[in-house]
């Protein structure tokens, strides 16, 4: 168990290292919640995500101890810049085992911090297996990214944070992937404020905390894939599993559609960029799926803020059309001068933004006289869309919606 001693020393050690992250209150999630909603910003932390704590007490306790060969880590990402970035201060190297098919972006961001990397594996337990294997080979030691007490101590700091800004906290709702951070959260609220309630959240598509809790055993899984890459472990870590067991109220799931709404959600109404995991806290909180105490005080774990350029564009257009920001349709239109004005100016009327438009002619199927016309609007929610689809289809048009 984690004692207030062991708190301060870490907070001591984390201090003018890490970034001390804002507790931030949202009007307008906690109107949606009935609650008074903070936001504890991790995304805002050195290396834009929670991992950095842990490895940077993890190697800065043990820095006298590192032989010249330096660490050895595992990660898809945020471990893996956390990781180098203490390794670098520490004046100790750092090497980086990832999955081949890990991105480019996530590769360079850890380069740009130092490490050496080392693709290996198809999913991040066998990077992990060949990290091991590494760090024996050069005498190095192995930094996990979240089996670990001194890592999970480094994350318990978080907790003592939130609980040193609100006190009076009364729900902390936390990312789960192998139980690193909830693990070090609920044990710092546990010493702290014993009445504070923990609950965690993981991805629908790799639930193996969820499972394991609720069979009280360990469950490897599958893991699909995930926006919520951050937290996609196929099996919680032996010495979080019973902090968790212990500490945690329960672990709820969320699936792929309520992360992205809440990614969309937390971007637009807080300006607040959170990668899947980072996001999953809000969805579960948005999705009902965790009892709030009405007008308590709920904090959301924001763990972190790393997502691809290419996939955000991807998720805020997904998002957009699952809000009714977005509406896609498709008509036929005869292929003569006026028609596509005739649609436009139909457009123009219900006040809608045309985005994207294309002209598909010759396909099989369709008249020689006929083009299909895909349309791409900007919306105000799903009423204008029904309003646009109600008008279209009065004027004549036989509208295809698409998703």
């Amino acid at each position: 168990m984690i004692t207030p001693d062991d708190l301060r020393r870490a907070a001591a050690l984390l201090q003018g290292r890490i970034i001390r992250t804002p507790l931030v209150y949202s009007p307008g999630i906690s109107r949606m919640a009935g609650a008074h909603v903070y936001l504890k910003l991790e995304n805002l932390q050195k290396t834009g995500a929670f991992k950095v704590r842990g490895a940077t007490y993890k190697i800065l306790s043990n820095a006298g101890r590192v032989g010249p060969g330096g660490v050895v880590a595992a990660s898809a990402g945020n471990h893996a810049q956390g990781v180098a970035l203490a390794a670098r201060e520490a004046g100790i190297p750092a090497t980086i085992v990832m999955p081949e098919r890990v991105s480019l972006a996530k590769q360079a961001a850890t380069r740009e911090y130092g490490a050496e990397i080392v693709l290996s594996g198809e999913n991040l337990s066998e990077s992990l297996e060949a990290a091991v294997r590494l760090a024996e080979s050069r005498g190095a030691a192995f930094v996990h990214p979240f089996d670990d007490p001194e890592i999970i101590l480094g994350q318990a700091t978080i907790g003592q944070e939130i609980l040193e800004d609100l006190p009076e906290t009364d729900l902390v709702i936390v990312p789960v992937g192998g139980g690193g951070l909830i693990a070090g959260i609920a044990s710092a609220v546990r010493v702290l404020r014993p009445q504070t309630r923990v609950v965690g959240v993981q991805a629908a598509a790799c639930p193996s905390a969820a499972l394991s809790c609720r069979e009280g055993r360990r469950i490897p899984v599958d893991p699909e894939r995930t926006i919520a890459d951050g937290i996609a472990v196929s099996e919680v870590g032996g010495i979080t599993f019973p902090i968790m067991r212990d500490l945690v109220e329960e672990i709820v799931l969320v699936d792929e559609d309520q992360i992205i709404e809440a990614m969309v959600l937390l971007l637009e109404r807080k300006k607040v960029l959170a990668e899947g995991a980072g996001a999953a806290p809000l969805a579960a909180l948005l999705g009902g799926s965790i009892a709030v105490p009405e007008g308590g005080n709920v904090v959301l774990v924001v763990s972190g803020g790393n997502i691809d350029p290419l996939v955000l564009d991807r998720v805020l257009r997904q998002g957009f059309l699952w809000n009714g920001r977005i509406m896609r349709f498709s008509v036929c239109l005869e292929d003569e001068p006026g028609s596509l004005v005739g649609l436009l100016a139909l457009i123009t009327r219900l006040r809608a933004n045309v985005l994207d438009i294309h002209h598909a002619r010759h396909e099989r199927g369709m008249p020689i006289t006929a083009s299909r016309v895909d349309v791409e609007l900007e919306t105000r929610g799903h009423e204008h869309i029904a309003e646009i689809t109600a008008a279209l289809t009065a004027a004549g048009y036989q509208v295809q919606v698409r998703q």
